[in-house]
């Protein structure tokens, strides 16, 4: 057996997803388990160079793991050439800047969405590593999750005959700041940071959709800031310009709807954090990040309206869970090992930078229908 090192570069791992999901639990989940085994005698194995602004928050992570490489410069990094790729979890605002100069530099790119700001940004991105001839991937987690794959299983086996609808509903609490600790960073409320939900989740629900149904034809969106004040990581009070709730219908090739609720500013009272049930003339399922739970249309039961009588059945009860029948392991993780064989072995892939750019014309013209309270088509992104 063959050991190969593969540098990746990693900028924003002092964030909680850069930190959480793609440095603890996808590259050094993989160095764990002994490497990425390509089955042709060679394996794989990670070694991240930490990257970014905050020297000290980097040698903390890299002593914390026992890592040794750690720079506050991106460009001595970019022309280190035992560097393979770069991987980029930044704030947004940051990311389209550096993901160009990774670029340039020749190295391989995979990264947090959305790639941009705006459609034109991504556009070049997706050129520019298209002209260099590099490969590149973006992250579009969501359908790596168990729930989600088990829902992929029900549409490939033709369970639902023709899909008439999908209703997704996202979100939670998020505190204020001010008598409890946010959960997520206040740049995420400040729209001249980068912030807003529907530049966040759109993106995800671009791929989601465009995954298991098909391409969005069109988007009608309403945002909005519920919560107009905040308080920073040190307890500072601030405005918070950037939406925190979007309300969306997206029409699906092949006619049918879709509608997706993404809220920070609700209360969870649903079985996970994001749900999306699926209905069919055939049957219908509800899917979350972990379970699938489905009602075909021969166990369907027959409800019937009255209001001055309680209800005499348990409706949840009337579902029947779908099995794993496989081990799923974290989305993130199973993402990297895919998009690490396309690097090195040349393995299809079609989470790339093209991919993200579709996520990322849907967030803009999502905030365009908003603010001109119309619906907008989408269409196909062309290079």
């Amino acid at each position: 057996m063959t050991r190969k090192t593969v540098r990746i570069a990693m900028n924003g791992v002092t964030g909680r997803m850069g930190y959480r999901q793609h440095l603890v639990r996808s590259i050094l989940a993989l160095r764990e388990q002994g490497g990425l085994d390509l089955g042709d005698g060679t394996v794989l194995w990670p070694e991240p160079v930490l990257l970014g602004r905050r020297e000290h928050a980097l040698r903390e992570i890299a002593e914390r793991h026992g890592l040794e490489h750690v720079s506050t410069d991106l460009d001595a990094v970019l022309a280190d050439p035992d560097v393979d790729i770069y991987f980029d979890s930044q704030v947004t605002s940051a990311r389209e800047e550096s993901l160009r100069r990774a670029i340039a530099a020749g190295k391989h790119v995979y990264t947090e969405k959305p790639t941009a700001t705006g459609l034109a940004g991504a556009l070049e991105l997706a050129r520019l590593a298209r002209d260099r001839g590099i490969r590149h991937g973006v992250v579009q987690d969501k359908i790596f999750l168990p729930g989600l794959r088990k829902l992929k299983r029900l549409i490939d086996g033709g369970f639902f005959g023709r899909v008439l609808s999908v209703r997704g509903e996202f979100g939670y609490w998020v505190f204020e700041g001010d008598w409890q600790p946010a959960q997520r960073p206040s740049w995420n409320y400040r729209a001249e940071d980068g912030g807003g939900i529907v530049v966040d989740m759109f993106p995800h629900w671009e791929y989601v959709l465009h995954e298991l149904f098909g391409r969005v034809t069109s988007v009608q969106a309403l945002a909005t800031t519920h919560v107009p004040q905040r308080w920073d990581e040190h307890g500072k009070p601030y405005d918070a310009t950037a939406d925190d709730a979007a309300y969306g219908i997206f029409e699906i090739e092949g006619g049918a709807i879709a509608q997706i609720n993404s809220s920070w500013a609700v209360r969870v009272h649903r079985d996970e954090l994001v749900e999306f049930q699926v209905d069919g003339t055939h049957g219908s399922a509800v899917a979350g990040l972990r379970h699938c739970r489905a009602q075909h249309r021969a166990a369907t039961p027959k409800p019937v309206w009255n209001p001055d009588l309680p209800a005499t059945e348990a409706f949840r009860d009337q579902w029947q869970e779908v099995p794993d029948n496989a081990e799923f392991d974290n989305g993130f993780k199973a993402q990297w090992e895919l998009f690490l064989r396309h690097v090195h072995a040349g393995t299809p892939y079609h989470w790339d930078l093209p991919a993200g750019a579709r996520g990322v014309q849907l967030a803009e013209l999502g905030l365009r229908s908003s603010a001109e309270g119309r619906r907008l088509d989408v269409p196909e992104v062309a290079l």
